[in-house]
C-alpha cells in the first residue's frame, strides 16, 4: 500500500471513528432526528412518483407527510385506550397469577419429596430457593429496565413535533442532499462507492419496506386470531408480538410464551390453550415460509442471526436510538463486507502463486 493509500485510509477511520463518538455523545437527543430520517427514506418514492406525475415536491411531501403522521395519530388516539385498559387490567392479576403459581409449583415439590431422601429433598429445595431467588433478581432487572425505557419514550414524546419537521425537510430536499454528498466523493473511487451505496439502498428498501408491511399482517392477524379463540388481554399480546416481530422468531416464541400462560390461567380446558398455542406456529410459518420471501424476498441479505446481534448492539450501545439504527446499519456492514470478500478472492492473498483461484 503506497503513501497515498494509506493517507486515504486513515483519513477514512479518522472520519468513521469521529462519527461514531459523535453518534454516542449525542445518542440522548438523536432519536427525533433518526425517526424523521427513516420516515423520509420510507416516504421518498411515494413523493418521487407524484414529483413525476407532474405534482410539485412540496406539495406532494406536504401532502405525504400530514396524511402519514395524521395517520399515526389516528391509529394512536384508536388503540391507545383499550390497551391503556388491558395493561392496567393485566398489572392487577399478575399477584393472583404468582400465587396461583406458586401453589402449583408447592404441590409439585411435595410430590417430588415423597419419593426422595431428606437429604435429597433437602439439597433439591435448596436448589429450588436458589434459583427463585435468581429468577425474582432477572425478573427485577427486567423491570427496572422497562421502566427506563418507559421513560426514555416519555421523554422523547415531548419532542414529538420535531420528528415531522424533520422528516418534512429532508423528504423535499432528499434529492439535492443525495446530489451535494455525490459531488464530494473521491473521484477515482466515485464510480465502487456509487455502486454499494445503491445496493445498501436496494438492501435497505427491500427490507424496511417489507419488514413493515409483515408486521402489520402479523399484528393484524394475532389480534384478530386471540380475539376469535377469546383470550384475554388479545389487542395487548397479539399487537406486541406482531410489533416485535420484525425479529426473527422473536416476536412469534414472545406471544406464544405469554398467551400460553395467560390462556393456562384463564381456561379450565386444555383446547383453548392449544388454539392460542397453534395462532403463533401457523403466524410463525406463515411469515417464514410465505409473509417474508414474499414481502421481504430472499436476496437482502441480512442473515437473521446477523440482525438479532445488531439490534442488541445497537440497544446496549445506544439504547432506543441504537435499535432505530441498528438495520440500516447492519445493512451497510452487510455490503461492505461482501464487497471485502469480493476483492479479497481478486487479491494475490487468495490467488495462488500462479495467479489462479
Amino acid at each position: 500500500m503506497n503513501e497515498a493509500a494509506k493517507e486515504r485510509a486513515w483519513f477514512w477511520l479518522a472520519g468513521l471513528g469521529g462519527a461514531l463518538v459523535a453518534v454516542y455523545l449525542l445518542r440522548q437527543i438523536l432519536m427525533p432526528f433518526v425517526v424523521g430520517m427513516l420516515v423520509a427514506y420510507f416516504l421518498d418514492p411515494v413523493a418521487d412518483r407524484m414529483e413525476r406525475a407532474g405534482t410539485s415536491r412540496t406539495l406532494a411531501v406536504i401532502g405525504i407527510t400530514l396524511f402519514f403522521f395524521g395517520m399515526l395519530i389516528l391509529i394512536l388516539l384508536l388503540l391507545v385506550p383499550p390497551l391503556q385498559s388491558q395493561v392496567l387490567e393485566l398489572a392487577a392479576r399478575v399477584p393472583e397469577m404468582i400465587e396461583t403459581l406458586r401453589e402449583q409449583v408447592q404441590l409439585l415439590m411435595e410430590r417430588l419429596q415423597a419419593g426422595l431422601t431428606p437429604e435429597q429433598a433437602e439439597k433439591l429445595k435448596g436448589a429450588a430457593g436458589g434459583y427463585a431467588g435468581d429468577a425474582v433478581a432477572w425478573i427485577g432487572q427486567a423491570l427496572k429496565g422497562l421502566l427506563s425505557g418507559g421513560v426514555a419514550i416519555l421523554n422523547t414524546l415531548s419532542l414529538v413535533v420535531i420528528s415531522p419537521i424533520v422528516a418534512f425537510y429532508l423528504l423535499r430536499d432528499w434529492d439535492r442532499i443525495v446530489a451535494w454528498v455525490d459531488s464530494y466523493l473521491p473521484q477515482d473511487s466515485g464510480p465502487v462507492i456509487r455502486r454499494q451505496v445503491c445496493e445498501i439502498d436496494r438492501t435497505l428498501s427491500c427490507f424496511l419496506r417489507g419488514q413493515a408491511t409483515v408486521v402489520l399482517v402479523l399484528a393484524a392477524y394475532y389480534v384478530v386470531g386471540l380475539t376469535v379463540v377469546g383470550l384475554d388481554f388479545s389487542l395487548l399480546v397479539g399487537l406486541g408480538a406482531g410489533l416485535i416481530s420484525f425479529i426473527p422468531y422473536v416476536g412469534a416464541g414472545i406471544g406464544l410464551v405469554t398467551g400460553v400462560s395467560i390462556a393456562i390461567f384463564q381456561f379450565a380446558e386444555w383446547q383453548p390453550v392449544l388454539l392460542v398455542a397453534a395462532v403463533f406456529i401457523i403466524g410463525q410459518t406463515a411469515e417464514s415460509y410465505i409473509l417474508t420471501p414474499k414481502l421481504v424476498g430472499e436476496s437482502v441479505g441480512l442473515h437473521p442471526v446477523w440482525l438479532i446481534f445488531a439490534l442488541l448492539a445497537g440497544g446496549a450501545l445506544f439504547g432506543f436510538t441504537g435499535v432505530l439504527l441498528a438495520v440500516p446499519v447492519a445493512a451497510v456492514i452487510g455490503v461492505l463486507i461482501r464487497f471485502g470478500l469480493e476483492r479479497y478472492k481478486e487479491s494475490r492473498f487468495f490467488l495462488d502463486s500462479g495467479g489462479t483461484a
